[in-house]
């Protein structure tokens, strides 16, 4: 899908998202459920954030102690964060400190930036926040040799790229995206934002469908833990702004990277209107190899605000 194109989607058969407390679990889950599929907090970012984890589980149930961990926000534009380009560092700063209270061995906040990375790590707030809770963490990766090369066995049409070394090492890996606009892919969300883990991200553009690839990708970084922030949303002018900023000021989380991603599509307007999940060309070929699930009416999705 490019821009063109997701400019002149109509929205069609949204399913209605009802409001409920903090034990309502929507919709068609048997009465046994006890974690919902997808949570979404309305809240300050970082308690918002700490609060929809502990929905779905909590941190323990995705990191044990002494695990190596992996952190992906958006951090590559030398923005602010009223502008919605990057995760807010509030999100960041408390999964870092989430992750330090499950006992993981090792956390690293790592993206790969499109801007210059020390104006983009100062800039977004990132940075600070992460040093506020243990020093040398939060890192832009820039050099090749830093990468690796990989085989995509489940690749349709990119099978290979270097990934990041750390996160080949790394026993879990978490998606914090900020949910906003692109220009190519329609929607930059948890899926999308896995391209910050690879050394040749313009090859997804120029040899391959940016869709297809996108999927690719994700066959083998697939998010164990998914954590978009929707504090603001940057439904116009995106990746880099500026653009329109929308403030739900909610938090989305689930275990199912392709739910979250939907979770946010349905629920916020893009690029001045609302469409349905399965109109983003990348979310529904990503369901249709299995990374997720794009049926998000027939999950349990639980909403709180705090």
């Amino acid at each position: 899908m490019n821009r063109r194109e997701f400019m002149k989607l109509q929205a069609a058969g949204l399913a209605a998202l009802a409001l409920g407390g903090p034990s309502m679990l929507l919709p068609g889950r048997a009465a046994a459920q006890t974690l919902p599929d997808v949570a979404v907090v309305k809240g300050s970012p970082g308690a918002a954030a700490r609060r929809a984890v502990e929905m779905i589980g909590g941190l323990g149930r995705f990191v044990k102690p002494g695990q190596k961990v992996v952190i992906k926000p958006n951090m590559s534009f030398a923005r602010t964060p009223e502008t919605a380009a990057n995760t807010h560092p509030e999100v960041v700063r408390e999964l870092v400190v989430m992750c330090k209270e499950a006992q993981a061995g090792q956390v690293r906040v790592l993206d790969h930036s499109l801007q210059d990375p020390a104006r983009s790590l100062e800039q977004s707030g990132i940075l600070a926040a992460c040093q506020g809770v243990e020093e040398n963490i939060c890192f832009h990766l820039m050099d090749d040799d830093l990468y690796q090369d990989v085989t995509l066995p489940d690749g349709v049409e990119m099978k290979s790229n270097a990934i990041m070394r750390e996160v080949l090492a790394a026993d879990v890996i978490i998606a914090c995206p900020v949910a906003k606009s692109h220009g190519g892919a329609g929607v930059s969300l948890s899926l999308k934002g896995q391209m910050g883990l690879i050394y040749d991200r313009g090859v997804m553009h120029s040899r391959y469908s940016l869709d297809v690839a996108i999927a690719d990708l994700n066959t083998f970084l697939r998010p164990h833990l998914t954590v978009i922030d929707a504090t603001r949303v940057m439904s116009t002018g995106g990746p880099g702004g500026p653009g329109r900023v929308l403030t739900p000021g909610e938090i989305i989380a689930s275990a199912d990277p392709l739910a979250a991603d939907a979770t946010a599509v349905a629920a916020y307007e893009w690029y001045g209107r609302k469409i349905a999940p399965r109109q983003v060309a990348h979310l529904a070929e990503a369901a249709r190899r299995g990374i997720g699930r794009l049926d998000i009416e027939n999950l349990a999705t639980a909403r709180v605000t705090l």
